[in-house]
Formats: structure tokens, C-alpha cells, sequence
């Protein structure tokens, strides 16, 4: 049975090298989605390959409260810089978020990217899936509520697929799972289910495709994954930058091509 999956670039405009990776994957017909970081520093000079994207590839905002500064003045005067995942995760627990200045950076964030694509985000989605945590779950939905036409969102609560167990269980039971209620209860298009998650450290991620695809359920899914370019340079502290490298290079290669048909697996839509 065929079976569809949605591959969704994340990161865009953190570096120039990931986001022409993520162009390059796009013009070869080889990802879906794009999620895009407004605030990021190498976000204006991205835009170019942003415009050049097929017109088939769906933009989205990637949401972000854990890499770098803040881009709302209400947010930065309580956190000159965002918080380290660990510690947003423990403050969105205990319900200790500022919200009204959560709110602000969601809306500054949003209107960066439309102001700067020249369209609102066809979906949303949060840099270290942020978006689903408690506090911020909710100042999302409810801001995309209001919205004439509401984007769709990328869904964490079931994630599928053979990789770091722990991982998949922590994105769950962190938020997946309430947001996953949430969006069927105020029907928001969502992926049926989320893979792709692992430890970066793996050097045979073709590998770890091969077992994404198998695990596929019928109803198809979305995979979320970070390829990039080496920076010469580097412009950001960038513990994952190894394994960009090698997702690029299996994203565009011949075998990716192979094992999707091999699994019987398309690429597409599933929102």
C-alpha cells in the first residue's frame, strides 16, 4: 500500500549553509515543507532562496524560544536571551512563563516572516518543539485561532519509527500528547504522525530512513529533519552541524530516491 510522507526542512535561515542545502533540496524535489527562523541571524540574507522556492513547497514559521535573542521588546526585557531547552521545558511545567511577552514574541515572529515572505506561514511548528509545550501550546493555538484561514500545525504527540526511544518519548510526553488533543478537539489540520527523530550522532542515517519509512503508518506522516552545508565560518554555536552534513547528502543522493520506492513511499502533503 502506498503510502505518503511529508519531509519538512527545519532551521531555514539559522545559517546561509542551511538554508542552501534546504534550497537546493528543494529545487531537486527531494523535501515538501520548509520551516523558517525569522529571528535568525542569517534569516535576511536567506531570503533570496526563500522566494526561489517550487511553489509546491509549503512555508512555515518555525517557532523559536531557545536559540538566540528575543525578537519582541516585551520579551527581551524579562529574557535578553532565550532560555536553554532544559530550562524553558521546567518554567513551562511549573507555569512559570511570562505569557502576555510569550504572546509578543509569537506575534513578532509571525509578522517577520509574512512581512519578509510576503505571506503568512502555511503551518507552524516550534524550533525543539516548543510550540507544544504547556503555556506556549496554548498562546499558539489560541493566536492561529483567530486567524481568517488557520495554518496547519505539526503534531508531537505520536511519533513513530525506530531511533532514540527516549527522545520520541520525551517530545511526547513534554506536550505531544495535550497538543495532539488539542488539535483534534478545535480541528486543526495536523500530520497523522511525526518521525525522524534520533541522536545526531548515528553516522548511517540512510539507515535510520530506512526504518522511518518501514514504520510509516497508512495514514502517512511527516519527517522532520536538519540538513545543512559545513560553515567555513561558523556564525552560530552549532552542536548538530556533523549531522547536517550527512542528512544533506542522503537527502540528495540516489539511495533516498531508492529506499522511498523500495518502501513504497511517496512524497506529499498530509496535513
Amino acid at each position: 500500500m502506498t503510502r505518503t510522507l511529508a519531509v519538512c526542512t527545519d532551521d531555514f535561515g539559522l545559517t546561509l549553509g542551511i538554508s542552501q542545502a534546504i534550497g537546493e533540496l528543494a529545487q531537486a524535489g527531494r523535501i515538501t515543507a520548509v520551516s523558517c527562523m525569522p529571528q535568525a541571524p542569517a534569516w535576511r540574507a536567506s531570503l533570496p532562496l526563500l522566494a526561489g522556492l517550487p511553489a509546491l513547497v509549503q512555508r512555515g514559521l518555525h517557532f523559536n524560544l531557545t536559540e538566540g535573542a528575543p525578537l519582541s521588546a516585551e520579551l527581551r526585557r524579562i529574557w535578553p536571551q532565550f532560555l536553554a531547552l532544559p530550562r524553558l521545558i521546567l518554567a513551562a511545567h511549573l507555569g512559570q512563563l511570562p505569557r502576555a511577552a510569550l504572546a509578543a514574541e509569537w506575534a513578532a515572529q509571525w509578522q517577520a516572516f509574512a512581512d519578509a515572505s510576503g505571506a503568512a506561514p502555511q503551518f507552524v511548528d516550534g524550533h525543539q518543539h516548543v510550540h507544544h509545550l504547556p503555556g506556549v501550546r496554548d498562546e499558539v493555538l489560541e493566536a492561529i485561532s483567530t486567524l481568517p484561514s488557520v495554518p496547519a500545525v505539526r503534531n508531537t504527540g505520536r511519533l513513530t519509527g525506530p531511533g532514540f526511544g527516549l527522545k520520541r518519548w520525551l517530545i511526547e510526553g513534554t506536550g505531544g500528547w495535550a497538543l495532539q488533543r488539542a488539535l483534534r478537539q478545535r480541528g486543526i489540520r495536523h500530520n497523522p504522525s511525526l518521525t525522524g527523530a534520533y541522536d545526531f550522532i548515528d553516522p548511517d542515517y540512510g539507515g535510520q530512513m530506512r526504518g522511518w519509512l518501514a514504520a510509516l503508518p497508512a495514514a502517512g506522516g511527516l519527517l522532520f529533519c536538519h540538513p545543512g552545508y559545513a560553515e567555513q565560518v561558523p556564525t552560530v554555536v552549532d552542536p548538530i552541524a556533523p549531522a547536517r552534513v550527512r542528512e544533506r547528502a542522503y537527502l540528495a543522493s540516489d539511495a533516498f530516491l531508492h529506499d522511498l520506492q523500495a518502501a513504497d513511499v511517496v512524497l506529499g502533503s498530509v496535513w
